[in-house]
């Protein structure tokens, strides 16, 4: 994909704020500020130059150890974007705001960046040397003699992102130029700390080909008008688009759309119960982005999808972003829950397939990882657990406990049938962080939270999750983090629980022999676990319902062990037995035998 090009020019801002996450969480977003571009000129559009681009890396590989350890945060990206009518290229400049807490003078900066050929760097407004190998750029910069300052820093770059910002066809042959960053692939078209911890403001500008709608994070300031060619590298014919930001967010979540899209108003939500709102009202405008030829499918896949939010709401808490775009994209998953502006496969909504689940899914990510951050990759089921968990609580408060209980059960299937059972949720070893994408993060996460659910109970749990994200929103989190949380409020130690479902591999297999003693009234069950050796015996509450003449009789039991062995006293002669009947636990069932005589 690499390819010798003449490029017209684009840009791209990135700017950061001192003290780390923690101080991050507890500061007012930064004004987004205009960059300066008079602080650098754009280098001459050559017709005809040649020039190779960097080699990139491989995506998705995890950092080396250290990689993030520094001082550097982020606190705001402003990045503008050239996008010719051939759609096959972009040209950018990144300005970056960023301080150097704790050091005087000269100071180093990294930046992920990969692919794209770096023409000019500045700092402070002076040329500055630098180098960009292995995917990173290297710069030391002019010091200044205090500490906690904010440092700009300007990248002119330009070429093929290989990977990232994809530049497309869409379903229908029309050109599209999408953002993709999961896990780290920001750094394909800006340069970045491209981790989730360093959460960041972000403002776009791109210039893309008239007839082309732009959307991205945030909210639009002012209209489309037509671009500058100072500004778009000698490029005609083309329109500036500006979209704003203000509530800080990881670089995999900062994208933008190029496409001919038709924009639907879907309503309001979250009225008074969304602290971001441009809107005097204090609610969010929901719209729906789709292909022409698609509309009519997405205005009804994305109807309820102010429901969604104001429940999410009512379970959690305010809505954290300035609106709700629900937008058709070519990129390469099903669903990326991108703050704001959620993307959606082009082909589902073009094929008129049922996703509804998917946007219940990537609306609940907005509170559960957009806002509540994985601090690191390894904790991804604190993103995608609870958003496979609470997009089918959708369906239990709309639905019923059935239509709850049978897209469960469907989440349970698939993950027995995966092949991911042998390894632990929180997974430090994985090679590439595309192998996190798997049913321990999605799958078992959501089963963990059911099954914790129940052992807390009902509005325990409820109350938890609501002061888990008032207590974290807007930061990031770690499983420890969630953990602390769900013991406040459930008064007793956790500990065995999260580490046998989240920090060992495996679930229990179950097989049960039970049999009736007329003279006693009682039944006696056996329970054992017989799952492999290498896995933990699982400590878990089961309920055991027995189907009587007339009626059932249940009874709960703590098993501690690889055995359970004890009697229930019933009112009268069973018919059958049923063990978990609510299928509150994770489990894959051996046999269920009754042996000995009857009544």
């Amino acid at each position: 994909m690499l390819r010798a090009l003449s490029l017209p020019l684009a840009a791209v801002v990135v700017g950061t704020l001192m003290g780390g996450c923690g101080l991050l969480r507890e500061a007012p977003p930064p004004e987004p500020v205009a960059p300066p571009w008079d602080t650098l000129s754009p280098p001459p559009i050559v017709e005809g130059a040649e020039w190779t681009d960097p080699e990139p890396i491989e995506m998705g590989l995890p950092p080396a150890p250290g990689r993030y350890a520094g001082d550097l945060d982020v606190i705001h990206y402003d990045v503008e974007l050239v996008i010719p009518p051939e759609n096959d290229r972009v040209s950018s400049r990144t300005v970056i705001r960023y301080v150097r807490p704790g050091q005087r003078g000269a100071h180093p900066l990294t930046l992920d960046f990969t692919g794209l050929s770096v023409e000019a760097v500045t700092a402070l407004g002076v040329p500055v040397p630098f180098t960009h190998e292995n995917g990173v750029i290297r710069m030391d910069h002019p010091g200044r003699p205090g500490i906690y300052d904010t440092i700009q820093v300007e990248i002119m770059a330009r070429g093929v992102p290989e990977d990232g910002l994809i530049l497309r066809e869409n379903v229908h042959g029309d050109p599209t130029a999408f953002g993709d960053n999961w896990p780290n692939r920001a750094r394909f078209w800006f340069p970045s700390v491209d981790h989730p911890s360093d959460k960041a403001t972000v403002a776009f500008t791109v210039h893309a080909p008239e007839g082309r709608r732009v959307v991205a994070n945030g909210v639009q300031e002012g209209p489309a008008v037509p671009a500058e060619p100072e500004r778009t590298g000698g490029v005609e014919g083309l329109w500036s688009w500006r979209w704003v930001n203000v509530v800080p967010i990881p670089t995999y979540l900062m994208v933008v759309g190029v496409a001919e899209l038709e924009v639907m108003e879907q309503g309001l939500a979250a009225c008074g119960q969304a602290p971001a709102s441009p809107r005097d009202d204090g609610c969010i405008e929901i719209t729906a982005w789709a292909f022409a030829p698609d509309t009519a499918h997405a205005r009804h896949v994305f109807r309820r999808s102010g429901e969604m939010v104001d429940l999410y709401v009512d379970l959690i808490g305010p809505y954290p972003y300035e609106k709700l775009a629900n937008i058709q994209s070519s990129t390469r998953f099903g669903g990326m829950e991108n703050a704001s502006a959620i993307f959606y496969s082009e082909q589902a909504i073009a094929q008129g397939r049922d996703i509804e689940g998917t946007v219940a899914h990537e609306i609940a990510h907005q509170w559960f990882g957009n806002s509540l951050t994985p601090a690191d990759w390894p904790h991804l089921w604190l993103s995608e657990g609870f958003a496979s968990y609470f997009g089918p609580l959708f369906w239990e408060h709309t639905e019923g406990d059935l239509a709850f209980r049978e897209r469960l059960s469907g989440v349970r299937e698939r993950y027995l049938a995966s092949d991911v059972t042998h390894r632990p949720v929180v997974d430090e070893a994985a090679e590439n962080l595309l192998d996190l994408l798997n049913a321990n993060s999605y799958q078992k996460g959501a089963l963990v939270l059911h099954m914790l659910r129940g052992v807390m109970g009902e509005r325990t749990f409820f109350r938890a999750i609501r002061e888990y994200y008032r207590r974290h929103s807007g930061g990031n989190v770690e499983t420890s983090d969630f953990r602390q949380v769900m013991e406040e409020f459930h008064r007793d130690s956790l500990g065995w629980f999260f580490q046998q479902w989240l920090y060992s591999p495996g679930y229990p297999e179950l097989r049960t022999e039970w049999s009736w003693n007329p003279s006693s009234r009682q039944a006696r069950v056996i329970l054992r676990q017989e799952q492999r050796p290498d896995w933990p015996a699982f400590r878990m509450p089961v309920e055991f319902e027995f189907v009587l003449d007339g009626g059932v009789h249940r009874a709960s039991v703590w098993m501690e062990g690889r055995e359970w062995i004890g009697t229930i006293t019933l009112p009268r002669a069973p018919l059958e037995l049923r063990v978990d009947p609510d299928e509150w636990l994770l489990t894959r069932q051996l046999g269920l035998t009754r042996i000995g005589g009857e009544e």
